[in-house]
């Protein structure tokens, strides 16, 4: 019954791995909202379902709502899809699609403080590797769901040690 238990456990375990996303702090290293070129920054990031934005801003000056394209291209935030009043906002990017994010105080967004954030769907590979023993050719391949390197999430050695742990269990039944 312990064997049984470890595998589930290893298999949830990669499976949580390879489900986690990255968290992207706007404007980052520091969050800074006032001095980052927002359309640079997005543009060098693959945003995908299961990341996260976070937001970070003072609250006394500022505030961040979700736009439709239109409130985003004329940066009015009067029809906001949600607002995030707590200069501290995490927002999820759990669907496919493009999101728009802008200040809500007047002339912010107008100053270039909006962000377009086109989030994509994760991409699955097969990885595989063959080692040799003898005559004998030994090849194992793993499918590995894109991760964001933001995320400090190292997935295939997540996914690596889900395999090895499951294929001990089954030579052990």
């Amino acid at each position: 019954m312990g064997t049984k238990a470890l595998i589930l456990i290893t298999v949830a375990m990669a499976m949580l791995g390879t489900a986690l996303g990255a968290s992207h702090t706007v404007g980052a290293p520091d969050g800074s909202w006032d001095q980052t070129n927002y359309s640079q920054w997005v543009s060098r990031i693959r945003f995908t379902t299961g990341d996260e934005l976070k937001f970070q801003y003072s609250t006394d000056v500022h505030n961040m709502v979700e736009v439709s394209k239109t409130g985003y291209d004329s940066c009015n935030g009067s029809s906001p899809i949600a607002t995030f009043p707590t200069g501290n906002d995490v927002v999820p990017l759990a669907t496919i699609g493009t999101r728009y994010f802008i200040w809500g105080v007047s002339g912010h967004c107008d100053a270039g403080m909006k962000v377009e954030v086109n989030v994509k769907s994760k991409e699955v590979r097969t990885v595989q590797w063959c080692r040799r023993t003898g005559n004998r050719r030994h090849c194992q391949s793993e499918t590995v769901l894109s991760s964001t390197a933001e995320a400090g999430v190292d997935q295939s050695a997540v996914a690596r040690l889900g395999l090895i742990v499951v294929a001990a269990g089954l030579m052990l039944f």
